[in-house]
């Protein structure tokens, strides 16, 4: 997963310069941009007709009704319900096999508080701090909020003071449509997670930020399912949760959540689902405890942003919750 940060420090940028338009150009004018994680190559046998993807497909004849166009699995076609059922089941081994990509977790018992990482850089004082904290211990809360609203602590030092425990950029939010952003993801996602999609620059590089914590390991499925490159930010308190509320008003992509007791279960509804909704073009990915299943019902719903819709229309997500 590739972060700002460093290409910033290549250039010999500071982060906070990443909102301008000029800026990140100049980084990114020489960077070419393509997932490797699947090739969109169509199996197709040397007549032309598209062939089964499943590799342990041992027949040479599907039935006369069957759809050589749909459904499609992530770019593969399978004769069968039995071989769209392997396919699936090979998406699902992958998907459960991989680490997740967590360095913020493993390295969060390294980082230094965010109050005293505050008090090191002057921006508050002892007593603020003290104060904070016996809040906290009382009512609860987050740190940075506590010194905002209690303590008077202006919210760009705080968001600053996040900036530097994550080393990520401070992000604004100018740019940001609810109308398209809505349709980057399930609303499950933004609210279990956080994340907040917020642009898409250049046509290849997809902005999300957070409120204090960026989540690694969500970014890399959203880059995987977006075909983008998903670049993060810490975002003010007031901007994120104004830009939240917008995105959580306006429509999404249908969606339909469901639990799964185990993975073999799962291949199988997975499996009903491409048979009965019949989409051109489908993808998979985890999100820690969830499942995303994204639908591409029609050919005119491919188009857009690497893999995100323009529209809700024709387009169906699943997002299946392991319990």
């Amino acid at each position: 997963m590739l972060f700002l940060g460093k290409k910033m420090e290549e250039h010999g940028m500071d982060v906070s310069m990443v909102d301008s338009p000029e800026v990140a150009s100049s980084i990114w004018k020489d960077d070419f941009y393509s997932s490797s994680v699947i090739p969109h190559v169509p199996a197709l046998s040397n007549s032309g007709r598209r062939v089964c993807g499943n590799i342990q497909c041992t027949g040479s004849w599907s039935a006369p009704w069957r759809n050589r166009k749909r459904p499609v699995f992530e770019t593969q076609w399978g004769c069968s319900g039995r071989c769209v059922l392997e396919l699936v089941r090979a998406a699902l081994r992958r998907e459960s096999g991989e680490k997740a990509v967590d360095e913020d977790v493993s390295q969060h018992q390294h980082r230094m508080p965010l109050g005293l990482l505050l008090l090191s850089q002057g921006w508050i004082t002892h007593s603020q701090l003290q104060n904070a904290l016996r809040i906290q211990r009382g009512q609860g809360g987050r740190i940075g909020e506590i010194l905002i609203a209690e303590c008077g602590v202006n919210a760009d030092y705080v968001a600053r003071g996040l900036s530097l425990q994550w080393n990520r950029p401070v992000l604004g939010a100018h740019g940001f449509s609810p109308r398209s952003m809505a349709l980057v993801m399930p609303k499950v996602f933004v609210e279990q997670f956080g994340m907040l999609p917020l642009r898409v620059a250049g046509s290849r590089i997809l902005y999300v930020g957070f409120e204090d914590r960026p989540d690694a390991s969500v970014l890399f499925g959203l880059e995987r399912m977006s075909e983008l490159r998903v670049e993060s930010g810490l975002v003010k308190t007031e901007e994120y949760h104004a830009a939240l509320r917008s995105l959580l008003e306006d429509k999404v992509v249908e969606t339909r959540e469901e639990f799964c007791g185990e993975v073999d279960a799962l291949a199988v509804r997975i499996t009903a689902v491409l048979e009965q909704k019949q989409p051109v073009a489908s993808r998979l990915v985890r999100m820690r405890q969830f499942y995303w299943l994204r639908l591409w019902l029609e050919t005119r719903s491919l188009r857009g942003f690497g893999n995100l819709p323009q529209s809700s229309e024709d387009m169906m997500d699943y997002v299946f919750r392991m319990s």
